[in-house]
């Protein structure tokens, strides 16, 4: 495992990868944010001034097993946007903040509504303005094109980049640490 600003590097060639697994084996919430984590961190506007955004369907079909598997998912981000709102629906993903800039008051929001306390939290962010949540969760990953100041405070940085499968493999190890992924390949292999 590759050291980054003395965080942990995520090897995918690696299966049995344990990042804390006591951390890991004890989250009960995935937070996100959407713009570098979800997508690439672009955002196309079309001549009305529409957004445009590419998702993953494997960070999709990771997101649903973590969600098959006891384990809930939220959002929270700086932006609104119709696109994003129709891949949540399609994903049954109902607890979200968007047009959040304070991402700390909604961090503790959170924590308030679902009665998970922080320790059993995950946070995936790519920026500043993640951070705020970043430090408060049990568990905080990043992206490789992260600023350094969020990998240095990231207890993991993904092989993946933000739209390109960091969210599959954050799901994976996850389920991986609460041992449920062989069930999970099982009723794939059968």
């Amino acid at each position: 495992m590759e050291k980054q600003s003395g965080k942990k590097q995520i090897d995918p060639k690696k299966p049995d990868l344990k990042l804390d697994q006591i951390k890991l084996d004890q989250i009960k919430l995935l937070l996100l944010d959407v713009d570098g984590v979800l997508t690439d961190g672009q955002i196309i506007y079309t001549d009305s001034g529409e957004q445009i955004k590419g998702f993953s369907s494997k960070d999709g079909l990771g997101l649903r097993l973590l969600m098959d598997n006891g384990i809930k998912v939220g959002i929270v981000t700086g932006r609104k946007s119709a696109a994003l709102a129709h891949r949540l629906q399609n994903l049954g993903i109902d607890l979200v903040f968007d047009g959040i800039q304070d991402k700390a008051a909604a961090f503790d929001k959170i924590m308030e509504l679902t009665g998970i306390p922080a320790r059993h939290i995950a946070f995936v962010g790519d920026d500043l303005i993640d951070l705020p949540a970043m430090i408060r969760a049990g568990v905080s990953f990043t992206v490789p094109d992260a600023p350094k100041e969020v990998k240095y405070h990231a207890d993991a940085v993904t092989s993946a980049k933000g739209g390109h499968g960091a969210v599959r493999e954050i799901c994976e190890i996850i389920l991986k640490a609460q041992g449920v992924w062989g069930k999970i390949l099982n009723r794939y292999l059968s």
